[in-house]
């Protein structure tokens, strides 16, 4: 199979990093959609600040001209075209959703791509924690869904992790996989699995080190630095459940520990729910198991 034309459902945080890497670094058209004008008009607008960063820094670590710098930046951008209108997703090779973690929601979605888009579209889910199987179910095509899932940012982080389940035809996973090395990404297969392959070790990993700060077995900075220098991590877990968000590891929590009430290594620490409830949401509100000014920890 060979993918041409690509268009991305949502153009937030994750969505309009899918749209860049799939437009500059893969060459693909890509159709940029969002119901709602205002967002989209953001997210391009991310896009085109991105491309221009990117371009900038090709010049001052003179990998190309200012003119040349310019017009690959121009081209990626001319790969671009924004939609309010789900039609134009219709012809699209692949679609990549990347819209609310909500399960519902995006099965609704599924459901309409399914019933829009050509026969041949592969369709994706960006999700890290929801069953891909469930979204292929609503779609009505099982064997052309997979998951594609990103990181953040989408621009730096070189891993996409490509989900086949039980139905996904051995061509779209192919496909899939080629469109990530396209992409100038790492892709890893994993089977349709709660958390895939780096949710599923981090996130339980995050919940043993808060059950210790909660036990008062270790403070929260010698845990971090325990695993920033014995391990050689970039960040200690506190740190990063205050990256994530503290509410987002909850809601992945509680939904985990839902759907699999016997998998040993899901449980909600009575610390993280504690802070939540308070409204310590991690560095996006300024404070979470530390307090935060922007990027600045203390």
């Amino acid at each position: 199979m060979q993918i041409k034309k690509v268009g991305v459902v949502g153009c937030g945080l994750m969505g309009h990093g899918i749209v860049q890497v799939a437009a500059a670094q893969g060459g693909f058209d890509v159709v940029a959609f969002e119901a709602d004008q205002g967002a989209l008009d953001k997210g391009i607008a991310r896009v085109e600040k991105s491309l221009a960063k990117l371009a900038q820094k090709s010049v001052e670590k003179g990998k190309m001209d200012a003119d040349k710098a310019e017009a690959w930046a121009a081209g990626a951008r001319a790969r671009i075209t924004p939609s309010t209108d789900k039609a134009d997703l219709a012809d699209c090779d692949l679609v990549v959703e990347a819209i609310v973690e909500n399960l519902d929601v995006k099965k609704s979605l599924f459901a309409e791509l399914g019933a829009t888009c050509k026969p041949e579209t592969i369709l994706a889910s960006n999700t890290s924690s929801f069953p891909i199987a469930e979204m292929g179910e609503a779609s009505g095509r099982p064997e052309r869904m997979v998951g594609l899932h990103f990181f953040n940012p989408v621009q730096l982080m070189k891993l996409v992790e490509v989900v086949r389940t039980d139905k996904t035809d051995e061509d779209v996973f192919a496909a899939a996989r080629g469109f990530g090395e396209s992409c100038g990404k790492v892709p890893v297969g994993c089977k349709d699995t709660p958390g895939f392959v780096v949710n599923r070790l981090l996130v339980p990993y995050m919940v043993q080190a808060l059950e210790m700060l909660d036990r008062g077995d270790a403070s929260k900075e010698d845990i971090d630095a325990a695993m920033q220098f014995g391990c050689g991590h970039p960040m200690g877990p506190i740190t990063l459940t205050d990256y994530v968000g503290l509410d987002t590891t909850l809601f992945i929590l509680e939904g985990w520990c839902e759907r699999y009430p016997n998998e040993p290594a899901f449980a909600v620490p009575g610390i993280l729910r504690r802070h939540v409830e308070a409204g310590k949401l991690g560095r996006k509100s300024g404070e979470g198991f530390f307090k935060w000014d922007g990027d600045k920890r203390s």
